[in-house]
């Protein structure tokens, strides 16, 4: 009991802030509860930080004893999983629907005139559908605006008559019936019906505010408040995630994330164009699988625990294996390629939940991992746990300065930085200063008898890193201290002696670590540049006559305006101002240097 309440903690740790849906498992690993949120981790986290006071819902938690969640784009999209889980686990602590009718349609006849109405049983041979959708309050006001803006027919069939009905004298219908509009005007207000059920509201809601406008302009205040809130429920509307294409009646999805232990393959069944399953499976790269062998393994472990997949397979690129009884396709765009991109995310908010909760359960570990990975990429004989890293920086030789960042066990230690001043070079030479403040650094540890880095990055190419091996051949420490160079441009890491970059893996944590460091450098250095120069910047020639202080320097330029001004005025004008001496002394400096 007690692991399985540390093991939830740790759940609620981790869990994404993302829109999705989460579920609640008993002892016996059975689904109990299927629920949605906009926010998973602050809705999952409530079952467990308040006192409960229905006693359903106290016996639930108590009940709970793991948790799975499946991230979504959308609170629209959860809202359509729910439903989808919530009829395939028939969990005992959900309330199912009564009548267990599925989500709304809105669906458009293919006649000659058609009519727009909504279905909870659409036929797709007879209709053009719309959907599902998950708010009838949306689809409702939706439909409304339609038939307040376009006037379209909402009877089943022409009278026999084919006299006009009440709906024609209130401006709802053009009135096809009594042939009052024709089949050509009509198709075109049907067009741009489906445009804003499919959510390309802009023109029409440009319509609605310029009568929303005309009625506040003679004062009936009423209609365009009516107005206004359809405007706003609109908006709400189209910022919504567009439904996918019910037209992807069965199709099965695939997307692979890698890391340099695991591939995460998940897995999403579409089933009329809703979310009905998301799984995703863990593969162990003992062996260096290659992201085909990976994405292959990934699909028969699903295929062992679903069942028969669909014949119809979206993947991130072709298994290399084929199957003659599937179809796979490699989406560009569209809502296949949507489908695509949202199975890609729960991968990576797996891999995401699973580092979060290695370091959580282990942080000596997790960084002890890192540091291993590094210490296999660059062939060190020790762990690099004290790691140091270096940059400068001047302004066309002006203001040069360098920083220093130290790294203990993976992470930053500050009160370890250091920021230096060049002062043995003059101009641009980037290789004479990195040499300069390396030889400072570590003769000052050497004299001390401090410890030593097992790792010194130098942010920079080729001959920034000769250069700082130059300082440790004259301190006599190159072989003590590792010695890389990460290139700015390429991301390339050198060591000494060696023509060719180290390869690592881009993605990898070693080198994404090297990045941070090498980042946390120049963060750190050009935040002392710029205090430098913002500090050179506010000095003046001024400053620089002798015998001329910053009280007599101000007081003439606010008198003049500016240094430019003083050098072409006469003595006399500045001897009027600070004193004939003083004033001498000014105009000397000025007219000397001509």
């Amino acid at each position: 009991m007690q692991q399985k309440a540390e093991n939830i903690a740790i759940k609620l740790k981790i869990l994404p802030t993302k829109p999705g849906v989460y579920r609640f498992f008993d002892a016996d690993e059975t689904v109990i509860y299927v629920g949605k949120a906009k926010n998973l981790k602050k809705r999952v986290s409530s079952y467990f930080n308040k006192k409960h006071e229905a006693s359903k819902l106290r016996l639930l938690v108590s009940k709970i004893r793991d948790i799975q969640t499946t991230v979504v784009d959308s609170e629209w999209e959860a809202l359509l999983l729910e439903n989808s889980l919530i009829k395939q686990y028939k969990p005992r602590y959900n309330s199912m629907l009564k009548d267990d009718k599925t989500y709304p349609w809105i669906a458009v006849t293919r006649e000659s005139f058609p009519r727009i109405y909504t279905t909870r049983n659409p036929d797709r041979n007879s209709d053009d559908l719309f959907g599902p959708f998950a708010s009838v309050r949306y689809m409702n006001t939706l439909l409304e605006t339609i038939f307040q803006l376009f006037p379209i027919r909402s009877c089943r069939s022409f009278p026999k008559d084919r006299v006009p009905c009440i709906q024609y004298q209130i401006k709802r219908c053009a009135a096809p019936c009594a042939n009052l509009i024709s089949q050509e005007d009509y198709a075109e207000n049907i067009r741009k019906a489906v445009e804003m059920i499919k959510g390309n509201t802009r023109d029409v809601m440009k319509q609605m505010h310029h009568e929303m406008m005309a009625f506040a302009a003679r004062w009936e205040f009423e209609n365009a408040q009516r107005i206004k809130e359809k405007l706003e429920i609109l908006d709400s509307f189209r910022g919504k995630s567009v439904v996918v294409n019910p037209d992807i009646t069965q199709v099965d999805v695939f997307s692979l994330v890698e890391d340099e232990e695991c591939g995460y393959v998940n897995f999403i069944r579409v089933m009329e164009g809703a979310v009905t399953q998301a799984y995703t499976v863990e593969i162990n790269q003992k062996f260096d699988k290659s992201s085909e062998d990976l994405l292959w393994m990934g699909m028969l472990a699903i295929e062992e625990r679903f069942g028969t997949l669909n014949p119809d397979i979206i993947v991130p690129f072709m298994p290399l294996i084929k199957h003659p009884g599937y179809r796979f396709m490699v989406p560009q765009k569209g809502d296949k390629k949507k489908l695509l991109d949202l199975s890609a995310k729960n991968a990576a908010m797996y891999k995401l939940e699973k580092y979060k909760r290695r370091e959580l359960v282990n942080p000596e570990r997790h960084q002890q991992r890192i540091l291993s990975a590094m210490q296999t990429a660059l062939g060190m004989n020790t762990l690099p746990r004290h790691i140091e890293c270096f940059d400068n920086s001047n302004t066309q030789g002006e203001d040069p300065v360098a920083a220093m960042v130290c790294f203990l066990d993976g992470k930053p230690a500050k009160k370890e930085y250091r920021h230096y001043n060049i002062k043995s070079v003059t101009g641009p030479d980037d290789f004479a200063s990195m040499e300069e403040v390396v030889y400072r650094r570590y003769k000052r540890l050497k004299e001390e008898n401090l410890p030593l880095p097992d790792l010194v990055i130098i942010d920079g190419g080729k001959g920034q890193l000769h250069a700082a091996y130059s300082a440790l051949q004259k301190l006599q420490l190159e072989d003590r201290i590792l010695l890389i160079g990460i290139a700015k441009r390429l991301e390339d890491i050198y060591k000494v002696g060696d023509s060719l970059p180290l390869f690592l893996d881009k993605k990898s944590e070693a080198q994404k670590l090297i990045q941070r460091i090498r980042d946390e450098v120049h963060r750190f250095g050009i935040t002392h540049h710029r205090k430098k120069r913002s500090k050179t910047g506010m000095s003046s020639q001024m400053d620089k006559i002798p015998g001329i202080g910053k009280v007599l320097a101000t007081k003439l330029l606010k008198h003049f305006k500016s240094v430019k001004r003083i050098s072409e005025v006469e003595e006399a004008e500045i001897a009027s101002l600070i004193g004939k001496a003083k004033a001498a002394k000014v105009y000397s400096f000025f007219h000397s240097q001509e």
